[in-house]
């Protein structure tokens, strides 16, 4: 069995010991050089600072007082990085930041958190999950990022937002919890042919994705009604004729037998979730 330190497991993503000897250090020296930092009035000296307590700066990055962060090692930002006043990144986890982002005052970032169960959370044991925000993201003043957050590129985060799952390339988000307020339109010269049809595909998943979440709501009905009735989820007959439905809705017969494969698919997740719903 291969011995993994605290700090292995803690930058995992895994539960550790916050108290253990080494992290400790680390704690310590990190609060020396937020002092430096956060007191060095010279930009360049300061960022030579950044450079040499994150993971990684790709060029420039210009932050003002006051930064808070937990180890700093866990940071890693991509070219011309800016952050406002009063920043925080707890980084127990990575926190990757990629190129043109800029952070508003009083951004917060959070990978790290705490079990649920009272008795594992008084013991002293912690977790958490890394956090990554793509090229050219803007986050307003005082949003917050919670663990596990993956941005796109291009997403701007609305004031006061609280983001508490990912969000795709080229979206506005706001409120809290944060929702898609519009989607960001890249003038088309900017993008690659391949670049556009992906961005079709986007926009069309996302009224997908709608769709399903809407035929879901009728499936939890059905379960609920099979749970009262005591009725079997499978019936064969029903699924044989809703796929012969479906190919007579496709118009182009080269996409018949892909589309019926895929409700195909949708119709047996759609079983999976009844049959849970009917053990509970």
């Amino acid at each position: 069995m291969t011995f993994r330190s605290e700090k292995e497991k803690m930058i995992a993503g895994e539960l550790y010991f916050s108290g253990d000897p080494e992290l400790a250090a680390d704690r310590k020296f990190a609060r020396e050089q937020m002092r430096l930092i956060n007191q060095e009035v010279d930009p360049e000296i300061r960022g030579q600072l950044l450079k040499e307590t994150f993971g990684h700066v790709a060029n420039r990055a210009y932050v003002e007082p006051n930064l808070r962060f937990d180890y700093g090692y866990n940071i890693f930002v991509g070219k011309n990085f800016y952050a406002n006043y009063d920043c925080v990144m707890l980084d127990i986890c990575p926190i990757r930041i990629g190129d043109n982002c800029m952070f508003a005052p009083n951004v917060q970032l959070y990978t790290a958190s705490h079990p649920l169960h009272p008795v594992k959370r008084n013991s002293g044991l912690e977790d958490g999950s890394p956090i990554t925000i793509g090229d050219n993201v803007w986050i307003g003043g005082s949003a917050v990022i919670v663990p596990g957050v993956t941005l796109g590129n291009n997403v701007v985060v609305g004031a006061g937002s609280v983001v508490t799952k990912s969000f795709p390339d080229n979206m506005v988000i706001g409120g809290n919890p944060a929702r898609i307020i519009k989607e960001i339109e890249l003038e088309p010269n900017t993008l690659t042919p391949l670049e556009k049809e992906r961005q079709k595909i986007d926009r069309l998943d996302k009224q997908i994705t709608q769709l399903l979440e809407d035929r879901m709501n009728v499936v939890a009905e059905i379960a609920r009604i099979k749970k009262e009735s005591k009725t079997s989820v499978l019936d064969s007959s029903r699924e044989d004729k809703v796929l012969e439905q479906v190919r007579t809705y496709v118009e182009k017969e080269e996409y018949a037998d892909t589309i019926v494969d895929t409700f195909k698919d949708v119709m047996k997740h759609s079983r999976t979730y009844q049959n849970r719903h009917l053990e509970e």
